[in-house]
């Protein structure tokens, strides 16, 4: 049975991370003009979280990218891995 992947034109799959930095410093600046301290936590805590999640997102990809230029074959890997019957 063929499976049907669901995928993100590459445009939003690269700007992704991105997103999530600037939405994660937007949410840090409003939770820093917040005069509630409740408010400023529900605005920082997450805020705080989107930007770490984007900014590491973005160093994964680039040291995933660097790691496989070092590769002769960079795709043999997921070739062989199709061979098996893995997606």
């Amino acid at each position: 049975m063929k499976q049907h992947e669901l995928r993100l034109a590459r445009p939003i799959y690269e700007g992704l991370p991105w997103a999530y930095a600037c939405a994660g410093v937007a949410a840090l600046a409003e939770s820093y003009l917040q005069s509630s301290p409740r408010l400023s936590l529900l605005f920082g805590l997450p805020g705080l979280a989107a930007l770490l999640g984007g900014i590491v997102i973005i160093l994964r990809r680039r040291q995933y990218r660097r790691m496989r230029t070092q590769y002769e074959r960079p795709d043999a890997l997921a070739e062989r891995g199709r061979e098996a019957g893995q997606p």
